[in-house]
C-alpha cells in the first residue's frame, strides 16, 4: 500500500486529520513557543513595573515640573522656558558647573590611576596579596555618608588628630581647618575621601578584567621578546578596554553627581568654592522651595550626562575595533 507524504506544514491529529500552522509548525510546537513567550513576559513584568514606577514616571514628572514655577507649597504655574534660561544667567550655577567639571576631571584621573595601579600590583598571587586585597576593598563596607562623617571628625581642627599631627610636625601653625580653611584644602580633603572610599571598588572591576586575560597571550608576547611596557600597552590595555569603559563611566557619572562628600565635609565652602551642581539643585528645591527651578537644572544635568556617556562609550568602542 503506497504511503502518503505530507507537506512540512501539515500535522496529523489523533483521529488522523491533518492540522497545519504557518511556517510548518505543529500545534504542539506552536503552543510550546507561546507558553515560553508568556513565561518570559511573566519574568520581565515585575522589572518593567519597577523601572516604570521608579524611573520613567519620575523622569516624566521632572520634565513637566521644569516647565512650571512649582513652589513646594502652592499652585504650579506654567513659565516655560524661564527655568532653562535662568540656568545660564545664575552666577552660582555657572561657578558650580565649572567646579563640578574640574572636580570630575581631577577625580577621574586620580581614581583611575590609583585603581589601575592597585589592580596591577595585586593581580599576581603571592604571600600577603590576599590581606592587601581585603584591606583595599574594606572601605567599600562603609557607607558614603558615614565615611564623610568619619573624615569630618578626623580632619576637624578642634577634635581631629590630623591637625594635631601636622602641628607636631611643624607643617601648620595654630588651628587650621582642612575642610573649610581654603578652597584647595577643602577640595584636597574631598579627593582624599573619595580615593579612600572608591579605589577598592574600581580596583575590583579592573582586577576582574585583568584576570580574564588568557595567560597564553602574555607567554606568546614574552617569547616574541616584548618588554613589560610593550606588553602593557599592546596587550593589557586593549584587552582590558571593556572594564576600563565601565570604570570610567562610573567615575564620570559619580563625579558629576557628587553631593554627599561636599554637603557633609565642606558644606560647599569656603565661599561656595566647593559647591557642586547637585548641591545647587538641593538648595533650589529645599532651601528656596522652588521645585521647578531645581527640575530645570536636573534636566540640563541629565542631558549633559547622556552626551558625555555616549561620547565616552563611543570613543572607547571605536578604539577597540
Amino acid at each position: 500500500m503506497p504511503t502518503t507524504v505530507l507537506p512540512p506544514s501539515t500535522g496529523v491529529d489523533r483521529r488522523g486529520a491533518t492540522t497545519s500552522r504557518p511556517g510548518g509548525r505543529s500545534r504542539r510546537g506552536w503552543s510550546r513557543s507561546r507558553r515560553e513567550a508568556l513565561t518570559g513576559l511573566a519574568y520581565a513584568t515585575p522589572t518593567a513595573l519597577v523601572v516604570g514606577m521608579f524611573f520613567l514616571v519620575p523622569l516624566v514628572l521632572v520634565g513637566w515640573m521644569s516647565l512650571h514655577r512649582w513652589p513646594l507649597l502652592g499652585t504650579p504655574t506654567r513659565n516655560a522656558p524661564d527655568n532653562y534660561t535662568a540656568v545660564a544667567d545664575d552666577e552660582l550655577i555657572r561657578s558650580a558647573a565649572w567646579f563640578t567639571l574640574r572636580y570630575t576631571l581631577i577625580m577621574t584621573v586620580l581614581l583611575f590611576a590609583v585603581a589601575l595601579g592597585l589592580a596591577l600590583l595585586l593581580q599576581q598571587r603571592r604571600r600577603g596579596v590576599g590581606f592587601l586585597r581585603a584591606a583595599v576593598v574594606l572601605p567599600m563596607s562603609v557607607g558614603f555618608a558615614s565615611a564623610s562623617l568619619l573624615f569630618l571628625g578626623l580632619l576637624s581642627d578642634e577634635i581631629g588628630p590630623v591637625t594635631d599631627l601636622l602641628r607636631w610636625l611643624g607643617l601648620v601653625d595654630g588651628h587650621v581647618s582642612l575642610t573649610s580653611g581654603s578652597a584647595g584644602s577643602a577640595l584636597g580633603s574631598t579627593v582624599l575621601l573619595v580615593l579612600w572610599r572608591f579605589a577598592g571598588f574600581n580596583m575590583l572591576i579592573l582586577l576582574t578584567g585583568l584576570q580574564a586575560i588568557p595567560l597564553e597571550v602574555y607567554e606568546a608576547a614574552r617569547l616574541d621578546g616584548a618588554s613589560r611596557w610593550q606588553t602593557f600597552r599592546r596587550i593589557t590595555l586593549p584587552l582590558l578596554r571593556p572594564s576600563v569603559a565601565l570604570v570610567l563611566t562610573l567615575m564620570v557619572t559619580g563625579s558629576l553627581l557628587a553631593f554627599d562628600q561636599f554637603w557633609i565635609l565642606t558644606r560647599g565652602g569656603p565661599d561656595n568654592s566647593t559647591t557642586s551642581l547637585v548641591m545647587v539643585i538641593y538648595r533650589e528645591a529645599f532651601v528656596r522651595l522652588d521645585l521647578g527651578s531645581a527640575a530645570g537644572i536636573s534636566v540640563v544635568l541629565l542631558a549633559v550626562l547622556l552626551v558625555v556617556n555616549v561620547v565616552q562609550l563611543g570613543a572607547l568602542r571605536r578604539r577597540s575595533r
